[in-house]
């Protein structure tokens, strides 16, 4: 994995009128937890975290100040409600040889047998990983399963070290065939239309 290097200054205004100024300055306010410190309370490069995080909410990155290095996990990521731009990030301090629980996204790869589409129904799984292992997302391979199928967690092939305690009959994706309904013919039609005009 890519060491992922995220410079950080300690942040010493705060409020909203400090929080725009920082962002109109292309900077983002953070806040990084746990292993029993103090929270602490940082301003990053906006453009440089947002390329570690897009299309992985659990990055692993490094932390680098002028004095020490820190490794941490994205928790959560505040977006603004219109824009949908990143506001802020709430990051966990983590440890290199430990576990840490996460959802991590599902990933439905393959095309199931017929007609049949497939229906993700756990958009995420609650896992937990090494630090340094924690996946992307989960891929769950539909090829050639049959109409009627469901796809639980039992059946859910998990990277080595990764475990779950969500129930082994959960249901992730349902194996379906769309039930389309009948569209009446042109005369059914026209005679339901002039028998509800008689009623």
């Amino acid at each position: 994995m890519e060491k992922q290097i995220l410079e950080i200054t300690e942040r010493t205004e705060f409020g909203k009128g400090a929080s725009r100024r920082i962002r109109r300055e292309g900077g983002m306010p953070v806040v990084v937890y746990g292993h029993g410190e103090e929270p602490k309370h940082y301003v990053v490069n906006y453009h440089d975290a947002f390329l570690m995080v897009r299309g992985n909410a659990n990055a692993l990155i490094t932390l680098k100040s002028e004095s020490a290095e820190q490794l941490v996990i994205v928790k959560d990521l505040q977006r603004n409600p219109l824009t949908r731009i990143i506001e802020h990030m709430d990051l966990l301090r983590v440890k290199a040889d430990e576990k840490v629980a996460v959802d991590v996204p599902v990933v439905v790869e393959g095309e199931p047998a017929g007609d049949a589409i497939a229906t993700v129904e756990l958009m995420s799984l609650a896992v937990e990983a090494p630090v340094r292992e924690i996946p992307e997302f989960i891929t769950i391979d539909v090829e050639g399963v049959e109409d009627g199928a469901n796809i639980t967690i039992a059946d859910v092939k998990f990277p080595a070290g990764v475990t779950t305690e969500l129930p082994a009959d959960e249901v992730v994706v349902v194996i379906a065939v769309p039930q389309v309904e009948a569209l009446p013919e042109d005369g059914e039609a026209a005679e339901e239309a002039a028998g509800e005009a008689g009623e």
